[in-house]
């Protein structure tokens, strides 16, 4: 058996994008370099308000049939492909929801490159099983995704002796390193990506020019305006629901977003990070700070 786990991510789904003009037509609509997606590249990026805040984020891969494989939250796939298409306009390019054509698995393991054939660095990326595998493009220790032709699933998890996990197990590992999954984590049309690690996570191309949300994106990087992060926490007491005020000695200093089990993502301010002190309800909250995170002196 291989020391290599795949996560069905259920939760998740695939955009089918093809078209002469696509590459342009996303280019001036989300936050990463779309130039930069190659059979050999993927990368991770968001569409955002025109003010700024998070609407989706979505993995771009290039599709072994042409096109690009986006690969996004289920439940809210068909408001993302509503606006895409408001901003297609008259651009060569469709698109097009895959239903249930598509799997995607996250995969867990040692030696991913050797069992794979692909280089340990994030986003890069090989066609496999007429889909794709890549090298999460956020962080190295989130490991590897796939997407797989679902009536090719089967033979692909036999084929290379894969383990099957749970999206809990994938979910510890991620809460822990402080990394958020869209909706689940953040609150949409109300998010800044900046204070929930976009940046550092290599959402965002500084270089790659205007795009939907861009003008104050820049503006909050470069005014540092930035006051608050998300970042995992460890609760110890009653568990409080999602949504609940985080205190420092009586006065408000963030909100928890999300619980998985005892630990969970909070968004709190920058100076009540490194306090001993924090409650939420009944349940002491201990914030960690994971070394990728960059906080501003």
């Amino acid at each position: 058996m291989s020391n290599i786990a795949a996560i069905k991510l259920d939760h998740r789904t695939i955009l089918k994008l093809d078209g002469e003009d696509l590459v342009p037509f996303l280019q001036a609509v989300v936050t990463q370099d779309i130039g930069r997606v190659s059979p050999t590249k993927s990368v991770w990026s968001a569409l955002l308000t025109p003010q700024g805040k998070f609407l989706h984020d979505f993995f771009v891969a290039s599709s072994p049939e042409g096109g690009f494989l986006l690969d996004c939250e289920k439940e809210r796939a068909a408001d993302l492909l509503r606006r895409l298409k408001l901003y297609k306009m008259r651009s060569k390019a469709t698109l097009e929801q895959t239903d249930n054509r598509y799997s995607i698995l996250a995969l867990q393991g040692q030696n991913l490159d050797q069992k794979f054939g692909i280089p340990l660095e994030k986003g890069a990326s090989k066609a496999i099983a007429n889909g794709c595998i890549y090298i999460d493009p956020r962080h190295p220790a989130m490991g590897a995704r796939a997407i797989i032709p679902t009536d090719k699933l089967p033979d692909f998890l036999k084929e290379n002796a894969l383990s099957e996990s749970t999206l809990a197990d994938y979910d510890q590992i991620r809460v822990a390193l402080g990394i958020p999954d869209g909706s689940r984590d953040l609150e949409v049309e109300k998010s800044i990506l900046l204070e929930n690690g976009f940046n550092e996570l290599g959402a965002i191309d500084w270089d790659k020019g205007c795009y939907i949300g861009q003008e104050l994106t820049a503006r909050t990087k470069y005014r540092a305006l930035i006051k608050k992060r998300l970042v995992p926490v460890k609760l110890t007491g009653p568990l409080p629901p999602v949504g609940t005020d985080i205190t420092n000695a009586g006065k408000n200093v963030g909100i928890l977003r999300s619980v998985y089990g005892d630990q969970g993502l909070a968004t709190l301010k920058i100076d009540a990070l490194g306090s001993d002190q924090l409650l939420c309800e009944e349940a002491n909250v201990t914030p960690f700070v994971p070394d990728w995170i960059e906080i501003a002196s």
